[in-house]
């Protein structure tokens, strides 16, 4: 059996950073829904591309939303988790859309017009660690470089 503990945030902040694909979890009149979503990091804030019509675009404005990123390895029972939780925004101002598509932006995968950008500030960030003695940093599968 193997030990859990608790991520520093400046862990949290790497390994959100270093991500590119994740879980949104937003409530609706039917109850919570999970999404899979591509993002990004601007500062302590995640940002997701979707569409206005999206369950996300319909009921993320002004929730509290919850972002998670994990990776696990089956073989060797460990594994990690971050959780980010906050009101989510929608991204508006043209000076402000014109800075996140200078820098990485979040890239969806899935084909269609996303031009809404949904912010969900760090307001709570936590993560765990499952099994001691090594670094999850180093057992990334992918990394966002720039």
């Amino acid at each position: 059996m193997h030990t859990t503990h608790d991520l520093s945030r400046d862990d949290c902040a790497r390994l959100l950073s270093a991500g590119v694909a994740g879980r949104v979890a937003v409530g609706t009149p039917n109850g919570p829904h999970i999404i899979p979503v591509n993002y990004a990091v601007d500062g302590e804030s995640v940002l997701i591309r979707t569409t206005a019509y999206s369950l996300l675009g319909t009921y993320g404005r002004d929730a509290q939303l919850c972002f998670e990123v994990d990776q696990f390895d089956y073989e060797l029972k460990r594994g990690w988790s971050v959780v980010v939780r906050g009101r989510g925004a929608f991204v508006h101002d043209q000076d402000e859309l014109a800075e996140i598509a200078r820098s990485w932006q979040p890239r969806p995968w899935a084909t269609g017009q996303r031009n809404l950008i949904v912010r969900i500030p760090w307001t709570e960030v936590s993560g765990r660690q499952l099994g001691g003695g090594w670094d999850p940093w180093e057992h990334l599968p992918v990394r966002r470089l720039a």
